[in-house]
């Protein structure tokens, strides 16, 4: 049975009913916010912060009974203000702005501190020991890099060979964590010390990426399927994904017909090194 054929015929069966919604797998994660009121700080402020999770003042930590450890140091979020002056000449009152900054301090600073805000997964995946072994195997044998991070995004760099994950806990289904990282690990095979299928001046929504994109996600239901985590909600949404590289390639299902012939290549290049 020829396990790429099955799989994709059952893909264009789910898109011939019609357009899936595709939903990211993973709850996304790492914002910096206010211990105060649980919002997110301003795109800018992240960047200035640097780090997830609940930042506060040091006036706001002492009103709640902790205090910031000896020798922490702070940073500092922006923001603006606005100042009602009055105009000289015309004696006009207006609203000028005026950039003001406060320091801050990571929870994790300080003693006495309980965060407010985190939000935890009901139903966090679970690790599985086919799907670990398959994993393990491939970037110990490759030197791959695989990292997680608590964030929002999942990539393949080839640069630095790495994949970044979010973290397990993250993911509700077990068969989309796994299915997130087998598609990270098709695209590692594209590497040119691999199968050298990676075009490195290829755009993104492109047809060289949206080819690519249909390999590594059909490669990626293909070794859910093997490791026997398949869900019917994992394979819709796999079927979603594909649906919405098609469409940059204009709907021409030909190109799934190449897309799993390069799938086929690199899962047996992960399972077998060859």
């Amino acid at each position: 049975m020829d396990i790429y054929a099955v799989i994709t015929d059952r893909m264009i069966q789910e898109m011939e009913a019609g357009i899936i919604p595709w939903r990211k797998p993973w709850m996304a994660a790492g914002s910096a916010i206010s211990h105060t009121t649980g919002k997110p700080y301003s795109l800018l402020n992240q960047m200035l912060l640097g780090k997830s999770g609940e930042w506060l003042t040091f006036k706001q930590v002492q009103q709640e009974g902790g205090y910031v450890r000896k020798g922490e140091k702070s940073r500092f979020v922006v923001f603006w203000k606005f100042v009602t002056m009055k105009d000289e000449e015309t004696d006009e009152e207006k609203e000028v702005p005026f950039l003001k900054y406060y320091n801050v301090f990571h929870i994790d600073q300080c003693e006495g501190i309980t965060a407010k805000h985190t939000t935890e997964n009901a139903h966090p995946a679970k690790a599985d020991e086919a799907a670990e072994a398959i994993i393990t195997e491939y970037v110990k044998r490759e030197g791959v890099t695989l990292e997680h991070c608590e964030g929002d995004a999942a990539f393949y760099q080839p640069a630095t060979d790495r994949i970044v994950l979010p973290m397990m806990k993250q993911f509700t289904e077990t068969a989309e964590y796994y299915g997130t990282a087998f598609h990270e690990m098709v695209h590692s095979t594209g590497h040119m010390k691999r199968l050298a299928r990676l075009d490195t001046t290829a755009n993104f929504g492109g047809e060289e990426y949206s080819k690519e994109e249909l390999v590594a996600e059909i490669g990626s239901a293909a070794l859910v399927n093997h490791a026997g985590l398949e869900t019917a909600k994992s394979f819709r949404n796999s079927a979603a994904y594909v649906q919405n590289w098609l469409q940059a390639l204009k709907n021409d299902k030909r190109f799934i017909v190449s897309a799993a012939s390069k799938a086929d290549k690199a899962v047996n290049y992960i399972l077998a090194g060859e």
